[in-house]
């Protein structure tokens, strides 16, 4: 706890430190930032991911932001998002097409379709030719994901960039040819970040030499609140309810959720979310009756209502074939946020944010016994629970985007600075 004191208070005196050279500099033109990304949402109100909107919402204290995407049908190819300007590169040339990396992220879309996979060069061309007609009007990059923006942006001269790697272009497609061009575009780039301790020691595995720094994504911590809570929520009764939000593919290990719920009486399963392994999971539980609901995928400001009136969030992610793993956590943060005690699995970043019976609850992968003994022991002990929510809410503090984009910020100028 004396070390995330002293954190903060550091956090606190460099964000003290850029409010005044900011003031120094006045009318002074701000330096012109592009951020690059697969992941970010269609429009308002979408439920897609939109930490990289929260982001770039966030940058906009210190830089003129512009976001590039890829296109999706029904999305404006330019706007104005919550404040951010938005552009959204075409790479299809029939747009009804352009499906490669929505609703859910590039490699289930393909897993869903195969046929997707000739889509992949279609958008690595148009990037690359977005960027380069465009580049000159920005002043600093920040790819999103080594692949393929990062590797994209390593081919585009001349121009000062900053790549951050989230977990699966990391961890995964590691063969030779891809592993040369990872570490192509992370050796060409004036700073590389992770958003956890397990994301960087991969990276200091794949390309020895490479100063990565661990900056996470954050978290609105004035949305998901547990004022937001809601009694009775989903009709539940005197049944406690245990949440899991987010996408439902094999790394999240839902399937494990679900049979550790047969032994747990008096509690509800509420699963917010959408993907490949839907169908699969629904038949799964099917035999639970109303023991188990499928909300599917919910806005941003719906969440924080959900997360507020649940009393447990269970996020039992696991290490996949080829090595992929859990990056960060962010629903882990939005949930803690949100008051609710978590229970997570030991794997990837996501023992960077709990410590065992500190804040959260830490779980072997895929072991349904422990899941269902630390559902019903939090169900049970209520001076725990309120130990790992007081200490997770302290925790949660840390990941406000104010103070994560403060410390891209010091990040940026200290390596791309003018």
């Amino acid at each position: 706890m004396l070390d995330a004191g002293m954190g903060m208070m550091a956090q606190m005196k460099r964000q003290r430190n850029h409010d005044v050279v900011r003031e120094k500099q006045g009318n002074t033109r701000k330096r012109r930032l592009l951020i690059t990304a697969s992941t970010f949402p269609r429009w308002k109100k979408d439920t897609e991911p939109r930490f990289v909107l929260d982001y770039a919402k966030a940058m906009g204290k210190y830089y003129d932001v512009t976001v590039l995407v890829p296109s999706s049908p029904g999305a404006k190819s330019k706007e104005v998002l919550e404040g951010v300007k938005v552009e959204r590169y075409h790479y299809c040339a029939i747009h009804k097409f352009e499906t490669l990396c929505y609703p859910g992220a590039i490699v289930p879309r393909i897993k869903e379709k195969k046929i997707r996979i000739f889509l992949v060069p279609l958008l690595i061309g148009a990037l690359y030719f977005k960027l380069k007609k465009d580049i000159d009007k920005y002043d600093i990059v920040h790819a999103h994901w080594l692949i393929p923006q990062g590797i994209v942006q390593s081919f585009i001269k001349n121009k000062p960039y900053l790549v951050t790697g989230h977990g699966g272009d990391i961890t995964s497609l590691n063969f030779k040819g891809m592993k040369a061009v990872k570490k192509r575009c992370m050796k060409a780039a004036k700073a590389v970040t992770v958003v956890s301790e397990a994301l960087k020691e991969t990276i200091d595995e794949l390309c020895p030499g490479i100063n990565a720094s661990i900056i996470p994504m954050g978290c609105d911590i004035e949305l998901f609140s547990g004022r937001k809570h809601i009694e009775n929520f989903w009709g539940q009764g005197d049944r406690k309810v245990v949440l899991f939000v987010g996408r439902l593919a094999e790394i999240k290990g839902v399937n494990y959720l679900i049979e550790a719920m047969r032994q747990v009486q008096g509690a509800v399963l509420v699963i917010a979310g959408k993907g490949d392994r839907e169908e699969e999971l629904r038949a799964q539980a099917e035999n639970l009756g109303d023991k188990v609901l499928f909300i599917g995928a919910k806005t941003h400001e719906e969440l924080a209502d959900i997360y507020a009136s649940a009393d447990i969030f269970v996020a039992p992610s696991v290490t996949v074939k080829g090595g992929g793993k859990e990056g960060f956590g962010l629903t882990i943060i939005e949930a803690m946020a949100s008051g609710v005690p978590v229970i997570a699995s030991k794997t990837g970043g996501i023992t960077d944010i709990l410590s065992h019976e500190v804040n959260g609850l830490l779980v072997e992968e895929k072991n349904v016994d422990q899941i269902a003994a630390l559902i019903k022991r939090l169900m049970e002990d209520m001076d725990l629970r309120e130990t790992l929510v007081q200490n997770a809410r302290e925790t949660a503090q840390r990941y406000s985007y104010s103070n994560i984009a403060a410390r891209y910020f010091e990040l940026i100028e200290e390596n791309m600075g003018e």
